[in-house]
């Protein structure tokens, strides 16, 4: 029993050190269960199914509203997957491309990221509307979410959405998410995403990095970072469009 205790301690006291130990135990769990499927689903596909369970035991066990994190011990996890990592992770992502790069896809691959993001921010929001969220701003956050899931937070707070909203939108994110990195191993031929340049349009199409590179992961890795640089462009270009230029379109009728 102290022995339990004093883990439990050690757990609350270093709960950021604890979080990633957590994260890595579950990554390596699920990268060994996709190894077992010979590559048909990523393991991040995997992983994040388990975030998802983990999170809803969480939330059951202690009736709170922040999943695994409102048990002392995992409370480490609320500042892993907070607001300060995710700007940093979109920040270092963002500095690992180079424009240079990008315009190796041509007009296609530009036309791609516009017409992936304004496609995807569309269709999240007339879901949104069908489902009676009709303000501007809660059609706005939904269909930054079917951007990406970090679209979709960030356009939230920029026209002060709810947290249930916010919400909603980070799940439609991560489900799409989860589909990309499913489907796209399964597509690819059709596709023909076996060059550069098919990997490129593909990533600005989708949009959703973790999900396009997973995907392409199971496909061919020599075509990952084709495919998570415009990604990556992606997530960026939602970032700029949604809670501006989208938004205010939205506001001229709702």
């Amino acid at each position: 029993m102290e022995l339990v205790e004093m883990v439990t301690n050690i757990m609350t006291k270093n709960g950021l050190v604890m979080s990633f130990l957590v994260v890595g135990a579950v990554m390596a769990l699920a990268n060994a269960l996709g190894k077992a499927t010979k590559g048909r689903i990523a393991g991040s596909a995997i992983a994040i199914v388990f975030g998802l369970i983990l999170a809803l035991v969480g939330g059951l066990v202690t009736g709170g509203e922040k999943g695994l994190s409102d048990i002392a011990m995992f409370s480490g996890l609320a500042v892993m997957g907070g607001g300060m990592l995710r700007d940093f992770s979109i920040v270092s992502t963002a500095f690992g491309a180079s424009l240079e790069e990008i315009k190796k896809a041509g007009l296609p691959g530009i036309l791609a990221l516009f017409i992936g993001v304004i496609l995807a921010f569309v269709i999240g929001a007339i879901f949104a509307f069908a489902f009676g969220y009709t303000s501007a701003a809660d059609m706005a956050t939904i269909g930054a979410g079917a951007v990406t899931f970090i679209v979709g937070p960030v356009t939230g707070a920029a026209v002060g959405a709810s947290s249930e909203v916010v919400a909603i939108s980070i799940a439609i994110g991560v489900l799409k998410s989860i589909v990309v990195m499913i489907a796209t191993p399964m597509l690819a031929k059709p596709l023909g995403l076996n060059n550069p340049k098919s990997a490129m349009i593909f990533g600005g199409l989708m949009g959703t990095t973790s999900g396009v590179a997973a995907g392409l992961a199971a496909t061919d890795e020599r075509l990952v970072p084709y495919g998570a640089m415009t990604a990556t462009f992606y997530t960026g270009t939602g970032c700029l469009l949604c809670p501006s230029i989208l938004y205010l379109a939205l506001t001229m009728f709702f």
